[in-house]
């Protein structure tokens, strides 16, 4: 048989074949050519390669399925090895993706989410129940705080209050009564003739408490004919005669009687009396006659006191003090006695109580009457209007009368985790954006950072608030995704967070390492580990300091690169 040319092989047959050599001894094997496999090459000069010859049949596929076998095992080796890295933490041969320093502006931030709303919002409620007489103002308007929305009917509060100021007045009237009452006063001038009561005694209205008698001044009623009495007006001179002495005093006319008298022989007179200064010696006992003008009386009478009066207490009390004895002289008005003890005091007290919740009520009263008229409690705008003039309200079963927005701010609510709380402080500013608004992004700034946590399931965030003042299309009720602005890097040299190894290190490609075009790398194990100082990043890209240049080259996980753009933020190139 005749070998392929390019190959050496042996003849069959017994005994062993000529020129035998053991130096350059090659394994038999039996080459297969089929009428449509293509010439075998011409030996080259050199060495030669053996020839694989497969057997024909069953065992030939038996050996074709063990060759794939040992080809995956060996290529799943070879992977495993170059992943994990060669011994010293080389590069491993796996999927790396090519990138360069770049010139980019980084920006790290807090991210959320939330819902913008006015600053401040009023849902104005009705605190009384009645007619609407007045709603001067329509939606959208803009008001100002203290304007008025809303005036009811308010008679029932008015009749409220003045049944209110008439209770007042009968519970102070009251206490003053009793204040004044516990204190015994003289009725008029005169001189104590006795005091009935000791210090201590337990006395009850109606007890008497001292006499007084005005020995001063006397008074003598005399009748007078009824026609000459109609001529006698009060405050006239009249000249008193004094039985017996014949002396003269002067006098005054008091009062005269508006009714006739039958007199001595059936005459009609009216009664005069007339107040005359006491000299000294005159009594009841004495008695007198008088002229007025030219008018003569028409009888006689008898002196009398011009005061004479037992005093009588007006409360109930104990005696705590008599500031008089008898022979005292005493005006009117002048203190006899004054009551106390616990019983007077308690009722004191009582009627004091009584005249503070009579002012309380008037003061509900007013209250009320004052929330007849509603005014705007905020300044901003009109967003609804639910009643007008005419309509009746209740105050248990109304809605919002009225809605206002002070919209001169919107306000975002943003709950920020414990561990980003450290970086946020009020005037940072915030980018916002809307879906329903793309491509504009919004401006706001951290108005304060509560420090009143919320822990759920082990996790604790913190309520900030953002205002925005020109916030532009944006309505209260808009969702928004915000990005707190905690560092800013312009115009910085970086790369893929992702290319950074080991906490400082990258991978710089070298001869070999990428392709002939150098838009992919081929051989990841022929690059160097290099050193880098870092500076801020926004989470997707880190700012080189040290260590690369622009342009330079990186190596960065293909698994790493995929899925870059994952950030807080994506950074733009400079200029870009």
């Amino acid at each position: 048989m005749q070998a392929a040319p390019g190959n050496r092989c042996m003849e069959t047959g017994p005994g062993p074949p000529q020129n035998w050599n053991k130096e350059k001894q090659t394994m038999e094997t039996t080459n297969v050519i089929t009428p449509e496999a293509p010439q075998a090459p011409k030996e080259r000069k050199g060495r030669r390669l053996p020839s694989l010859h497969l057997p024909k049949g069953k065992k030939g596929k038996k050996w074709v399925r063990r060759i794939v076998i040992l080809a995956v095992i060996a290529l799943g080796a070879y992977w495993i090895f170059f992943r994990s890295g060669r011994e010293g933490g080389g590069p491993a041969m796996g999927q790396y993706a090519l990138d360069t320093v770049q010139r980019r502006s980084l920006t790290s931030a807090v991210s959320g989410t939330g819902t913008v709303t006015p600053i401040e919002s009023y849902f104005l409620k009705p605190l009384v129940t009645g007619e609407v007489l007045e709603a001067p103002f329509e939606v959208g308007d803009r008001v100002e705080k203290g304007q008025l929305l809303y005036r009811l009917d308010a008679k029932d509060a008015e009749m409220s209050i003045q049944q209110a100021e008439l209770t007042v007045r009968q519970a102070q009237k009251s206490y003053d009564d009793l204040a004044d009452n516990l204190t015994v006063r003289a009725g008029g001038n005169g001189v104590v003739q006795k005091v009935l009561v000791q210090k201590g005694d337990l006395v009850s209205p109606g007890s008497p408490i001292a006499e007084i008698a005005d020995t001063s001044n006397l008074t003598v009623v005399l009748p007078f004919h009824s026609a000459d009495a109609q001529s006698i007006t009060p405050g006239q001179s009249a000249q008193v005669t004094i039985a017996g002495t014949l002396e003269t005093l002067p006098g005054t006319v008091e009062s005269i009687s508006s009714a006739d008298l039958v007199g001595t022989g059936g005459a009609l007179v009216r009664q005069v009396k007339i107040r005359v200064s006491n000299p000294g010696a005159l009594t009841s006992a004495n008695s007198a006659t008088a002229q007025v003008g030219e008018i003569a009386c028409a009888g006689s009478a008898n002196f009398e006191e011009a005061l004479r009066q037992t005093v009588a207490a007006q409360a109930g009390g104990e005696v705590t003090d008599i500031p008089v004895t008898a022979g005292s002289a005493v005006s009117a008005g002048s203190a006899l006695a004054t009551l106390g003890g616990s019983s007077a005091q308690s009722s004191l007290e009582d009627l004091a109580i009584a005249v503070e919740n009579a002012r309380l009520s008037l003061q509900r009263a007013q209250d009320a009457l004052e929330n007849y008229t509603i005014t705007a409690p905020i300044s901003g705008t009109v967003i609804e209007k639910n009643v007008k003039a005419g309509d009746n309200v209740n105050n248990i079963e109304a809605g919002a009368l009225a809605v206002i927005y002070d919209l001169s701010y919107l306000k975002l609510e943003m709950n920020i985790s414990e561990l980003d709380l450290s970086k946020l402080h009020s005037g940072q500013l915030v980018e916002i954006t809307a879906d329903a608004i793309p491509g504009e992004v919004f401006e706001g700034r951290v108005d304060r950072v509560s420090i009143n946590g919320t822990t759920t399931n082990g996790f604790t965030t913190y309520p900030a608030t953002i205002l925005l003042e020109d916030y532009g299309d944006l309505n209260p009720g808009m969702n928004v995704s915000a990005d707190i602005i905690i560092e800013r890097v312009e115009n910085a040299l970086s790369i893929p967070a992702e290319a950074v190894q080991r906490g400082d290190t990258v991978l710089v490609p070298q001869a070999g390492a990428l392709s002939e075009d150098g838009s992919m790398v081929i051989d990841p194990t022929k690059s160097e580990e290099r050193t880098v100082t870092l500076g801020g990043g926004d989470g997707t890209y880190v700012e080189i300091t040290s260590g690369l240049n622009e342009g330079d080259a990186v190596l960065v996980p293909a698994q790493a690169q995929g899925g870059m753009g994952g950030g807080v933020m994506a950074a733009a190139p400079a200029g870009g």
